[in-house]
């Protein structure tokens, strides 16, 4: 699953992220989301979420 759509994420979910400084690299970092940061209810590049470990970035794929 992709991390466009704000409904499909909840606090507590696993998913991976892509973080500001990785963006180039494409490189994935997977976590639990303590917050999602993102108001609107999508978003073309992923939702914005803050995982349990304080990392912020951008949702990619929910780990189901």
């Amino acid at each position: 699953m992709n991390g466009q759509q704000r409904s499909t994420i909840t606090p507590g979910i696993e998913v991976d992220i892509v973080l500001k400084q990785d963006q180039r690299s494409g490189k994935l970092t997977r976590g639990i989301v303590k917050d999602l940061l993102t108001k609107s209810p999508s978003h073309p590049h992923g939702i914005k979420v803050r995982l349990t470990d304080g990392q912020v970035g951008r949702v990619k794929n929910i780990i189901t």
